[in-house]
């Protein structure tokens, strides 16, 4: 099961790196007075550095075997969901809001500012969480376990 998680971290990591490059491929300062996102920079970037330190620190655990990592690994993880369901709360938000597209009469030079989440794959959301919900499962099962 140890390794089962592993890889089931490994892969909402890298879901998670793709929404991260999304996210800042459309993020523009400029203009955020117009359309600013729901995921503050200090929020997005420690559910991402904490993803990654978790798997970093469930490697070392899994290797060493000491119970230390094992809990460091929990709250670490525990820090992490707290923020993605936060991140998660505010995107279906934004999701709602902007889901629709502009009317076909509206004026062809009209164009619609949308917060930089909005241009998330509902399908890679959809996947980190199921991936990340798997994982804490998997972690929290195997850490119990030994």
């Amino acid at each position: 099961m140890s390794a089962a998680s592993l890889f089931a971290w490994i892969a909402t990591v890298l879901v998670g790196l793709l929404l991260l490059v999304i996210w800042l491929m459309e993020y523009d300062p400029q203009f955020q007075s117009t359309a600013a996102t729901r995921l503050p920079i200090p929020v997005i970037s420690t559910h991402a550095l904490l993803g990654m330190a978790g798997l970093l620190l469930w490697g070392a655990y899994l290797l060493a075997d000491e119970d230390r990592l094992a809990y460091a690994t929990i709250a670490d993880l525990a820090v992490a969901v707290a923020l993605g369901l936060t991140m998660a709360w505010r995107w279906i938000g934004v999701y709602r809001t902007y889901r629709t597209a502009p009317r076909r009469d509206a004026p062809a030079t009209r164009v619609l500012t949308v917060p930089p989440e909005r241009h998330f794959p509902l399908s890679a959301v959809v996947l980190h969480g199921v991936l990340a919900v798997t994982t804490v499962i998997l972690v929290v099962v195997t850490v119990l376990t030994d």
